[in-house]
């Protein structure tokens, strides 16, 4: 399951993380999203040498406008504290995976 990502410890968990991580922006009414879900989590089940986690923008507006998310859903690879990728809308296993 992706860590459920905060403004408390997103700093921490992605901004300062050694590894690669994968931040799904999402929300639980957005159909797109649920349909994202399923490949979000295999990502994160089978997640080596990166981390997988998820902002959910109506808890975390603050985190969705930090980082440009107008739609969803958006996906943001993080890599030395900065965004090194994003995709928007579903996309598949394999296109994550490349931004990883």
């Amino acid at each position: 399951m992706a860590m459920k990502l905060t403004k408390e410890i997103f700093e921490e968990e992605v901004l300062k993380s050694e590894v690669p991580v994968l931040v799904d922006f999402w929300a639980s009414w957005c159909g797109p999203c649920r349909m994202l879900g399923p490949v979000i989590d295999e990502l994160s089940e089978e997640a080596s040498g990166y981390k997988v986690g998820k902002v959910d923008v109506d808890d975390q507006p603050e985190l969705a406008q930090q980082y440009g998310v107008m739609t969803i859903p958006t996906v943001i690879v993080f890599k030395n504290g900065a965004p090194a990728g994003k995709t928007i809308g579903v996309q598949s296993k394999e296109t994550l995976k490349q931004l990883i």
